[in-house]
């Protein structure tokens, strides 16, 4: 018996949200575990990855695995049609590109998931995409959102985990769903 990680996926046991035909085939293609969680991304198929190879940047970087997540809030720049997109749910839960401006590529949405201690007393956070990042905000707790620059991987701003702001709900039935008190 084969032991480890599976590196296939059957098409009809693929995440719902990935809108995926019954029978276009037996497989999907399978992401990386890189920075999201296995729910919270898709993949680009390794078919049209080679029409579309270097040419397409998430998070301001170019990425040229054939397996590589995007997740929800990524910025997908696609630099020969000078097109932006982020990929945000709908109200129904499938991932969606919503198209915006030459602006709004240069900042990311990220939810803190936890705040801890390194070496030496050292305070980081950890986000909802996987990124680690270094002398936060004393204010920051778990649960905010902070508002990242790209460019520097430096925190531009935080919202608190607070009543009467709006959110956007990130998982379970009500996915997709912005949500005010």
């Amino acid at each position: 018996m084969a032991r480890g990680l599976k590196k296939h996926l059957n098409r009809l046991n693929a995440p719902r949200h990935w809108m995926l035909d019954k029978l276009g085939g037996v497989f999907a293609s399978k992401p990386s575990s890189k920075p999201h969680k296995s729910l919270g991304m898709l993949a680009v198929d390794p078919y049209y990855v080679k029409q579309i190879e270097r040419h397409v940047m998430v998070d301001g970087k170019v990425r040229i695995g054939k397996i590589y997540p995007a997740g929800f809030t990524d910025v997908v720049s696609i630099p020969k049609t000078n097109e932006d997109f982020r990929l945000l749910y709908d109200t129904k839960g499938r991932f969606r590109l919503h198209a915006i401006t030459g602006d709004e590529t240069k900042f990311k949405l990220c939810k803190v998931r936890s705040i801890q201690f390194g070496q030496k007393g050292i305070p980081y956070i950890n986000t909802n995409d996987g990124r680690t990042i270094r002398y936060p905000n004393p204010l920051i707790k778990a649960n905010d959102t902070i508002n990242l620059n790209l460019e520097s991987n430096k925190i531009v701003d935080f919202i608190k985990f607070d009543v009467e702001n709006v959110v956007m709900v990130t998982g379970g039935r009500n996915r997709g769903r912005d949500w005010s008190n």
